[in-house]
């Protein structure tokens, strides 16, 4: 039987819900359980989950579960404390995975000198697939920590961010303390710096489809410019907080 728990945040994400929540239906292996948790919706996020819930196999636990705080990080903790897997993934609400998703956690997290993974994120969008700023972002998981922790590169330090569907065990991801509930953004990042300790971090040689809507509203041009600015004020260590004013919420 799946031991791979998904948890999914939301907030507002009627647009984009009900299309992730089909390409679950069709993993195979399925995933042991799907949690959906809300931080306060406000649209039909809600009735959509239940509704595409009822599409999953007997196999699949699934549940709704309503969070008193709104943030990723606190939505993410929220949801992995109800998992029961052996293994945790957390999914965006706007990104779509390979149908043998349980089958590449499994393989991945087998090798215990891993403890983490994740997956090459092609952005795209109703009319464009963009494939620079996919390119930018496949090569930062590189680039980042061995410009900034280059000790921890050679160790297996890659940079994920939670459009590449990070994955790793449940027991290390709270041996870690889970995502650090004070971030507003890259808090992604600030785990893949402490599960290091636990063992390597992989990027599995497998595509996810995550939306380009950030990309959309701002444009090519200044996506790249914000991505990297963030990026390397946090990597010389200013605060998140700081750097969440330049990366508003887009549904």
């Amino acid at each position: 039987m799946s031991q791979v728990s998904i948890v999914i945040p939301t907030l507002n994400e009627a647009a984009s819900l009900e299309r992730t929540l089909r390409q679950l239906t069709l993993l195979n292996p399925p995933a042991k359980e799907v949690i959906v948790v809300d931080g306060g919706s406000e649209d039909e996020t809600i009735a959509i989950a239940k509704q595409n819930f009822e599409l999953f196999l007997p196999q699949t636990h699934t549940q709704v579960i309503f969070c008193q705080r709104r943030g990723r990080s606190i939505q993410m903790n929220y949801g992995a404390s109800y998992t029961t897997g052996e293994m945790v993934c957390f999914l965006h609400a706007d990104t779509l995975v390979p149908d043998d998703l349980v089958t590449i956690i499994n393989t991945t997290l087998a090798e215990r000198k891993v403890a983490c993974g994740g997956f090459i994120s092609l952005m795209s969008g109703a009319q464009t697939t963009r494939w620079g700023i996919s390119l930018h972002n496949y090569l930062k998981t590189y680039y980042a920590p061995l410009l900034f922790k280059p000790h921890l590169f050679f160790r297996g330090l890659r940079l994920l961010f939670g459009d590449q569907v990070i994955f790793c065990r449940r027991i290390d991801f709270w041996d870690c303390g889970g995502f650090d509930e004070e971030l507003p953004i890259m808090e992604d990042g600030d785990l893949c710096l402490k599960i290091i300790k636990k063992g390597r971090i992989s990027l599995v040689n497998r595509i996810v489809q995550s939306s380009d809507r950030r990309v959309a509203r701002w444009g090519s041009w200044k996506a790249t410019v914000v991505y990297l600015y963030i990026g390397i004020l946090w990597g010389i260590g200013v605060d998140a907080n700081y750097l969440k004013k330049f990366y508003q919420d887009i549904r």
